[in-house]
Protein backbone atom coordinates (compact mmCIF):
# COMPACT_ATOMS: atom_id res chain seq x y z
CA UNK A 1 0.00 0.00 0.00
CA UNK A 2 1.08 3.24 -1.05
CA UNK A 3 0.96 5.97 2.43
CA UNK A 4 -1.35 8.72 1.90
CA UNK A 5 -2.80 10.90 4.28
CA UNK A 6 -3.98 15.00 4.51
CA UNK A 7 -4.48 16.98 7.35
CA UNK A 8 -6.56 20.43 7.59
CA UNK A 9 -5.82 22.46 11.48
CA UNK A 10 -5.48 25.80 12.36
CA UNK A 11 -2.46 27.85 11.57
CA UNK A 12 -1.81 27.86 15.62
CA UNK A 13 -2.87 25.39 17.95
CA UNK A 14 -2.48 25.78 21.32
CA UNK A 15 -3.14 23.41 24.25
CA UNK A 16 -3.02 23.27 28.06
CA UNK A 17 -4.18 24.63 30.96
CA UNK A 18 -4.34 28.55 31.85
CA UNK A 19 -3.32 28.82 28.07
CA UNK A 20 -6.46 30.83 27.56
CA UNK A 21 -4.60 34.09 28.80
CA UNK A 22 -2.94 33.58 25.21
CA UNK A 23 -5.63 35.29 23.60
CA UNK A 24 -4.59 38.70 23.39
CA UNK A 25 -1.40 38.18 21.99
CA UNK A 26 -3.06 35.82 19.37
CA UNK A 27 -5.39 38.06 18.78
CA UNK A 28 -3.21 40.97 18.00
CA UNK A 29 -1.29 39.25 15.64
CA UNK A 30 -4.52 38.65 13.58
CA UNK A 31 -6.83 42.22 13.90
CA UNK A 32 -7.28 44.96 15.90
CA UNK A 33 -11.26 44.35 15.94
CA UNK A 34 -12.59 41.97 17.08
CA UNK A 35 -16.20 40.38 16.85
CA UNK A 36 -15.97 37.70 20.21
CA UNK A 37 -19.46 35.18 19.63
CA UNK A 38 -20.86 33.28 22.67
CA UNK A 39 -23.59 32.51 24.35
CA UNK A 40 -25.52 34.82 26.78
CA UNK A 41 -24.23 31.80 29.76
CA UNK A 42 -21.07 32.24 28.56
CA UNK A 43 -21.33 36.45 28.15
CA UNK A 44 -21.25 36.28 31.78
CA UNK A 45 -18.72 33.87 33.07
CA UNK A 46 -15.94 35.10 35.02
CA UNK A 47 -13.27 33.66 32.53
CA UNK A 48 -14.95 35.21 29.48
CA UNK A 49 -15.29 38.68 31.23
CA UNK A 50 -11.40 38.34 32.31
CA UNK A 51 -10.57 37.29 29.01
CA UNK A 52 -12.28 40.07 26.86
CA UNK A 53 -10.89 42.26 29.50
CA UNK A 54 -7.40 40.92 28.45
CA UNK A 55 -7.81 41.64 24.85
CA UNK A 56 -8.83 45.55 25.70
CA UNK A 57 -5.99 46.45 27.61
CA UNK A 58 -3.74 44.53 25.01
CA UNK A 59 -5.39 47.91 22.61
CA UNK A 60 -8.27 45.47 20.60
CA UNK A 61 -11.61 47.23 20.05
CA UNK A 62 -13.90 44.42 21.04
CA UNK A 63 -18.08 43.86 20.46
CA UNK A 64 -19.50 40.71 22.44
CA UNK A 65 -22.38 39.16 21.02
CA UNK A 66 -23.82 36.83 23.44
CA UNK A 67 -27.07 35.65 20.85
CA UNK A 68 -25.61 32.33 20.26
CA UNK A 69 -28.37 29.85 20.52
CA UNK A 70 -28.15 26.37 20.24
CA UNK A 71 -27.98 24.27 17.13
CA UNK A 72 -27.34 27.94 15.56
CA UNK A 73 -30.56 28.64 13.40
CA UNK A 74 -29.42 30.24 10.19
CA UNK A 75 -31.70 33.30 11.03
CA UNK A 76 -29.62 33.78 14.23
CA UNK A 77 -26.63 33.83 12.00
CA UNK A 78 -27.65 36.01 9.74
CA UNK A 79 -28.74 38.66 12.06
CA UNK A 80 -25.64 38.34 13.92
CA UNK A 81 -23.75 39.60 11.03
CA UNK A 82 -26.12 42.18 9.96
CA UNK A 83 -25.85 43.76 13.54
CA UNK A 84 -21.91 43.39 13.27
CA UNK A 85 -21.48 45.18 10.17
CA UNK A 86 -21.20 48.77 11.15
CA UNK A 87 -18.40 47.92 14.06
CA UNK A 88 -16.66 46.29 11.00
CA UNK A 89 -14.42 43.72 12.66
CA UNK A 90 -11.71 42.06 11.22
CA UNK A 91 -11.19 39.11 13.60
CA UNK A 92 -13.83 36.70 14.70
CA UNK A 93 -13.57 34.96 18.33
CA UNK A 94 -15.95 32.04 19.09
CA UNK A 95 -15.85 31.09 22.81
CA UNK A 96 -17.76 28.60 23.93
CA UNK A 97 -19.18 24.85 23.19
CA UNK A 98 -19.72 23.69 19.39
CA UNK A 99 -22.63 26.03 18.74
CA UNK A 100 -20.37 29.62 19.43
CA UNK A 101 -17.77 28.06 17.05
CA UNK A 102 -19.70 27.01 14.37
CA UNK A 103 -21.66 30.96 14.93
CA UNK A 104 -18.56 32.40 14.49
CA UNK A 105 -17.29 30.39 11.36
CA UNK A 106 -20.72 31.31 9.90
CA UNK A 107 -20.59 34.70 10.65
CA UNK A 108 -16.59 35.39 9.55
CA UNK A 109 -18.28 33.76 6.37
CA UNK A 110 -20.97 36.03 5.72
CA UNK A 111 -19.33 39.02 6.80
CA UNK A 112 -16.29 38.21 4.56
CA UNK A 113 -18.75 37.36 1.48
CA UNK A 114 -22.00 38.41 1.84
CA UNK A 115 -25.12 36.16 0.55
CA UNK A 116 -26.87 33.58 3.12
CA UNK A 117 -26.15 30.52 4.94
CA UNK A 118 -27.76 28.70 2.22
CA UNK A 119 -25.64 30.09 -0.63
CA UNK A 120 -22.61 27.84 1.54
CA UNK A 121 -24.47 24.55 2.31
CA UNK A 122 -22.76 21.31 1.43
CA UNK A 123 -18.97 20.97 0.19
CA UNK A 124 -16.56 24.09 -1.16
CA UNK A 125 -18.97 26.25 -1.31
CA UNK A 126 -17.78 28.99 0.26
CA UNK A 127 -15.95 31.19 -2.17
CA UNK A 128 -12.56 32.19 -0.85
CA UNK A 129 -10.76 33.05 2.51
CA UNK A 130 -12.91 34.08 5.30
CA UNK A 131 -11.57 37.05 8.19
CA UNK A 132 -9.30 35.35 10.87
CA UNK A 133 -11.51 33.10 12.80
CA UNK A 134 -10.34 32.30 16.78
CA UNK A 135 -11.59 29.41 18.80
CA UNK A 136 -11.70 28.46 22.19
CA UNK A 137 -14.12 25.87 23.16
CA UNK A 138 -15.40 25.64 26.54
CA UNK A 139 -16.81 21.79 25.98
CA UNK A 140 -14.81 18.83 25.11
CA UNK A 141 -16.72 17.50 21.91
CA UNK A 142 -17.29 18.84 18.74
CA UNK A 143 -13.81 19.54 17.88
CA UNK A 144 -15.04 22.57 15.87
CA UNK A 145 -12.36 24.77 17.23
CA UNK A 146 -10.28 22.69 13.77
CA UNK A 147 -12.60 21.26 11.55
CA UNK A 148 -13.62 22.55 7.97
CA UNK A 149 -17.20 21.96 9.42
CA UNK A 150 -20.23 24.45 10.66
CA UNK A 151 -23.60 23.17 11.52
CA UNK A 152 -26.63 25.17 11.65
CA UNK A 153 -30.46 24.22 11.99
CA UNK A 154 -32.70 25.43 8.75
CA UNK A 155 -36.17 25.25 10.11
CA UNK A 156 -37.84 25.06 6.62
CA UNK A 157 -35.65 21.76 6.09
CA UNK A 158 -36.83 20.66 9.92
CA UNK A 159 -32.93 19.36 9.28
CA UNK A 160 -29.59 20.18 10.98
CA UNK A 161 -27.49 21.52 7.76
CA UNK A 162 -23.63 22.16 7.58
CA UNK A 163 -21.06 24.27 5.64
CA UNK A 164 -18.32 22.37 5.00
CA UNK A 165 -14.87 24.30 3.79
CA UNK A 166 -11.43 24.55 4.40
CA UNK A 167 -11.83 28.28 4.19
CA UNK A 168 -13.80 27.97 7.97
CA UNK A 169 -10.88 26.04 9.72
CA UNK A 170 -10.04 28.79 12.48
CA UNK A 171 -7.02 30.04 12.14
CA UNK A 172 -6.21 30.02 15.37
CA UNK A 173 -7.20 28.08 18.24
CA UNK A 174 -6.85 27.65 22.32
CA UNK A 175 -8.06 24.80 23.95
CA UNK A 176 -7.28 25.29 27.47
CA UNK A 177 -8.79 22.09 29.94
CA UNK A 178 -9.68 24.61 32.78
CA UNK A 179 -12.88 26.19 30.88
CA UNK A 180 -14.11 22.67 31.39
CA UNK A 181 -14.21 21.87 34.78
CA UNK A 182 -17.66 23.62 35.46
CA UNK A 183 -18.98 21.48 32.66
CA UNK A 184 -22.30 19.61 34.56
CA UNK A 185 -21.80 15.68 34.40
CA UNK A 186 -24.86 15.45 31.46
CA UNK A 187 -22.96 17.83 28.98
CA UNK A 188 -19.68 16.64 29.63
CA UNK A 189 -21.05 12.91 29.01
CA UNK A 190 -22.60 13.79 25.49
CA UNK A 191 -19.91 15.76 24.55
CA UNK A 192 -17.66 13.21 25.11
CA UNK A 193 -19.43 10.59 23.57
CA UNK A 194 -19.83 12.81 20.24
CA UNK A 195 -16.39 12.74 20.32
CA UNK A 196 -15.88 9.24 20.50
CA UNK A 197 -17.72 8.70 17.99
CA UNK A 198 -15.78 11.42 16.06
CA UNK A 199 -12.79 9.70 16.14
CA UNK A 200 -14.27 5.57 16.14
CA UNK A 201 -16.47 6.93 12.98
CA UNK A 202 -13.17 8.81 10.95
CA UNK A 203 -10.75 5.79 12.16
CA UNK A 204 -13.35 3.28 10.20
CA UNK A 205 -14.49 5.03 7.42
CA UNK A 206 -13.90 4.36 3.50
CA UNK A 207 -10.67 4.28 2.38
CA UNK A 208 -10.85 5.84 -1.35
CA UNK A 209 -8.05 5.44 -4.09
CA UNK A 210 -5.62 8.55 -3.54
CA UNK A 211 -5.94 10.09 -6.49
CA UNK A 212 -4.14 13.29 -7.63
CA UNK A 213 -6.30 16.00 -6.29
CA UNK A 214 -8.92 14.48 -4.28
CA UNK A 215 -7.93 16.57 -0.99
CA UNK A 216 -9.16 19.70 -3.27
CA UNK A 217 -12.05 17.48 -4.52
CA UNK A 218 -13.47 16.46 -1.45
CA UNK A 219 -13.73 18.06 1.94
CA UNK A 220 -13.91 14.12 3.48
CA UNK A 221 -11.58 12.11 1.87
CA UNK A 222 -11.98 9.44 4.02
CA UNK A 223 -9.77 7.63 6.15
CA UNK A 224 -5.77 8.12 5.36
CA UNK A 225 -2.63 7.69 7.69
CA UNK A 226 -2.95 10.90 9.02
CA UNK A 227 -6.58 10.76 10.05
CA UNK A 228 -5.60 7.22 11.82
CA UNK A 229 -3.06 8.63 13.42
CA UNK A 230 -5.38 11.08 15.70
CA UNK A 231 -8.53 9.20 15.38
CA UNK A 232 -6.55 6.06 17.25
CA UNK A 233 -5.10 8.73 19.81
CA UNK A 234 -8.40 10.58 20.16
CA UNK A 235 -10.13 6.99 20.90
CA UNK A 236 -7.48 6.21 23.70
CA UNK A 237 -7.56 9.87 25.37
CA UNK A 238 -11.20 9.42 25.73
CA UNK A 239 -11.25 6.05 26.95
CA UNK A 240 -9.05 7.10 29.25
CA UNK A 241 -10.74 10.41 30.85
CA UNK A 242 -14.50 10.19 30.05
CA UNK A 243 -16.25 8.37 32.66
CA UNK A 244 -14.10 9.84 35.02
CA UNK A 245 -14.82 13.29 33.87
CA UNK A 246 -18.36 12.49 34.51
CA UNK A 247 -18.33 11.38 37.70
CA UNK A 248 -15.68 13.43 39.10
CA UNK A 249 -15.55 17.02 36.61
CA UNK A 250 -12.49 18.50 38.81
CA UNK A 251 -10.37 15.75 37.74
CA UNK A 252 -7.68 17.61 35.82
CA UNK A 253 -5.90 14.66 34.04
CA UNK A 254 -9.27 13.61 33.17
CA UNK A 255 -10.64 16.62 31.22
CA UNK A 256 -7.09 17.47 29.85
CA UNK A 257 -7.57 14.27 28.82
CA UNK A 258 -11.18 14.50 26.96
CA UNK A 259 -10.36 17.65 26.43
CA UNK A 260 -7.06 16.30 23.99
CA UNK A 261 -9.18 13.68 22.55
CA UNK A 262 -11.82 16.03 21.61
CA UNK A 263 -9.66 18.47 19.62
CA UNK A 264 -7.80 15.44 17.76
CA UNK A 265 -11.18 13.33 17.26
CA UNK A 266 -11.98 16.67 15.16
CA UNK A 267 -8.65 16.81 13.83
CA UNK A 268 -9.25 13.34 12.60
CA UNK A 269 -12.86 13.45 10.83
CA UNK A 270 -12.09 17.10 9.73
CA UNK A 271 -10.39 14.97 6.86
CA UNK A 272 -11.69 11.67 7.08
CA UNK A 273 -15.39 12.37 7.48
CA UNK A 274 -18.24 10.89 9.73
CA UNK A 275 -20.35 8.14 8.32
CA UNK A 276 -24.30 6.31 9.20
CA UNK A 277 -24.11 6.84 12.70
CA UNK A 278 -23.94 11.14 11.81
CA UNK A 279 -26.58 10.56 8.53
CA UNK A 280 -29.11 9.00 10.80
CA UNK A 281 -29.22 11.49 14.13
CA UNK A 282 -29.67 14.12 11.62
CA UNK A 283 -33.74 12.99 11.16
CA UNK A 284 -33.28 11.49 14.72
CA UNK A 285 -32.16 14.82 16.01
CA UNK A 286 -34.63 17.16 13.97
CA UNK A 287 -37.72 14.62 15.59
CA UNK A 288 -36.37 14.07 18.86
CA UNK A 289 -35.04 17.61 19.80
CA UNK A 290 -32.38 15.51 21.62
CA UNK A 291 -28.56 16.71 22.34
CA UNK A 292 -26.49 16.00 19.08
CA UNK A 293 -23.81 13.73 20.83
CA UNK A 294 -26.37 11.31 22.48
CA UNK A 295 -27.83 10.44 19.58
CA UNK A 296 -24.87 9.84 17.59
CA UNK A 297 -23.40 7.73 20.52
CA UNK A 298 -26.80 5.63 20.57
CA UNK A 299 -26.83 4.65 17.16
CA UNK A 300 -22.39 4.36 17.11
CA UNK A 301 -22.91 0.58 18.09
CA UNK A 302 -25.04 -0.14 15.93
CA UNK A 303 -23.40 1.04 13.24
CA UNK A 304 -20.22 -1.12 13.82
CA UNK A 305 -22.13 -3.87 14.39
CA UNK A 306 -23.44 -3.49 10.42
CA UNK A 307 -19.78 -2.72 9.48
CA UNK A 308 -18.28 -5.21 11.48
CA UNK A 309 -17.19 -6.99 8.58
CA UNK A 310 -15.16 -4.59 6.90
CA UNK A 311 -13.26 -3.27 9.85
CA UNK A 312 -11.97 -5.88 11.83
CA UNK A 313 -8.26 -4.90 11.49
CA UNK A 314 -9.34 -1.37 13.04
CA UNK A 315 -11.27 -3.05 15.98
CA UNK A 316 -8.26 -5.05 16.66
CA UNK A 317 -6.42 -1.29 16.74
CA UNK A 318 -9.65 -0.17 18.79
CA UNK A 319 -9.16 -3.16 21.35
CA UNK A 320 -5.39 -2.32 21.73
CA UNK A 321 -6.42 1.43 22.34
CA UNK A 322 -8.71 1.12 24.79
CA UNK A 323 -7.18 -2.12 26.85
CA UNK A 324 -9.59 -5.17 25.99
CA UNK A 325 -8.33 -8.36 25.25
CA UNK A 326 -9.53 -8.88 21.35
CA UNK A 327 -11.64 -6.99 18.93
CA UNK A 328 -14.98 -9.01 19.81
CA UNK A 329 -14.90 -7.05 22.66
CA UNK A 330 -14.71 -3.32 21.51
CA UNK A 331 -18.55 -3.13 20.92
CA UNK A 332 -19.83 -4.35 23.97
CA UNK A 333 -17.12 -2.20 25.88
CA UNK A 334 -18.58 0.65 24.32
CA UNK A 335 -21.69 -0.41 24.68
CA UNK A 336 -21.03 -0.59 28.46
CA UNK A 337 -19.16 2.53 28.66
CA UNK A 338 -22.05 4.56 27.24
CA UNK A 339 -24.43 2.91 29.23
CA UNK A 340 -22.62 3.78 32.64
CA UNK A 341 -21.94 7.80 31.74
CA UNK A 342 -25.88 7.60 30.88
CA UNK A 343 -26.38 7.69 26.91
CA UNK A 344 -29.70 6.19 25.65
CA UNK A 345 -28.93 2.65 24.60
CA UNK A 346 -32.07 2.52 21.84
CA UNK A 347 -33.62 5.57 19.90
CA UNK A 348 -36.94 4.61 21.27
CA UNK A 349 -35.38 5.82 24.24
CA UNK A 350 -34.47 8.46 22.72
CA UNK A 351 -37.97 9.94 21.69
CA UNK A 352 -38.20 8.64 18.20
CA UNK A 353 -41.70 7.30 17.33
CA UNK A 354 -41.98 3.73 15.88
CA UNK A 355 -44.13 4.89 13.46
CA UNK A 356 -41.11 7.51 12.13
CA UNK A 357 -38.71 4.34 11.55
CA UNK A 358 -39.38 4.50 7.74
CA UNK A 359 -39.04 8.49 7.01
CA UNK A 360 -35.52 8.40 9.57
CA UNK A 361 -34.20 5.93 6.98
CA UNK A 362 -35.19 7.74 3.85
CA UNK A 363 -33.96 10.60 5.20
CA UNK A 364 -30.84 9.46 6.40
CA UNK A 365 -29.90 7.91 2.88
CA UNK A 366 -30.55 11.21 1.27
CA UNK A 367 -27.62 12.29 3.22
CA UNK A 368 -25.22 11.01 0.28
CA UNK A 369 -21.97 12.68 1.26
CA UNK A 370 -22.03 10.70 4.88
CA UNK A 371 -23.77 7.63 4.21
CA UNK A 372 -21.15 7.41 0.98
CA UNK A 373 -18.74 7.45 3.87
CA UNK A 374 -19.55 4.37 5.27
CA UNK A 375 -16.97 1.42 4.86
CA UNK A 376 -20.35 -1.16 4.50
CA UNK A 377 -22.97 0.50 1.78
CA UNK A 378 -26.13 0.94 2.80
CA UNK A 379 -28.95 0.61 0.54
CA UNK A 380 -32.48 1.57 1.69
CA UNK A 381 -33.86 -1.08 3.12
CA UNK A 382 -30.53 -1.85 4.61
CA UNK A 383 -30.79 1.24 6.49
CA UNK A 384 -34.19 0.99 7.73
CA UNK A 385 -33.25 -2.65 9.00
CA UNK A 386 -30.11 -0.87 11.20
CA UNK A 387 -32.72 2.05 12.03
CA UNK A 388 -35.11 -0.17 13.12
CA UNK A 389 -32.32 -2.30 15.17
CA UNK A 390 -31.14 0.91 16.87
CA UNK A 391 -34.71 1.13 17.65
CA UNK A 392 -35.63 -1.94 19.29
CA UNK A 393 -32.47 -2.90 20.66
CA UNK A 394 -32.08 -6.07 19.02
CA UNK A 395 -29.17 -6.06 16.59
CA UNK A 396 -29.02 -9.99 15.84
CA UNK A 397 -30.20 -8.69 12.41
CA UNK A 398 -26.88 -6.34 11.50
CA UNK A 399 -24.61 -9.07 11.60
Amino acid sequence: MKLFGTIRAPRELVFGSGQRHSLSRIAGKLGRRALVVTDSRMAADADFLEMTEQMEEAGLSIRIDGSTLPDVPIESAVRSAEAARGFAPDLVVGVGGGSCLDMAKCVAALLTHGGRPQDYYGEHNVPGRVMPVIAIPTTAGTGSEVTPVAVLSDAERSLKVGISSPYIVPTASICDPDLTLTCPRGLTAVAGADALTHAIEAFTAIRRAPEPGIAQERVFVGKNEFSDHFALRAIGLLWQGLETACNDGSNRVARERVMMGATLAGLAFGVAGTAAAHAIQYPVGALTHTAHGAGVACLMPYVMRWNAREIGPELAQIALAIGVACADDVIPALTALFERIGIPPTLRELGLAEERIDWVAEQSCGIARLVQNNPRPLTLPEMRTLVAAAYSGDSTALN
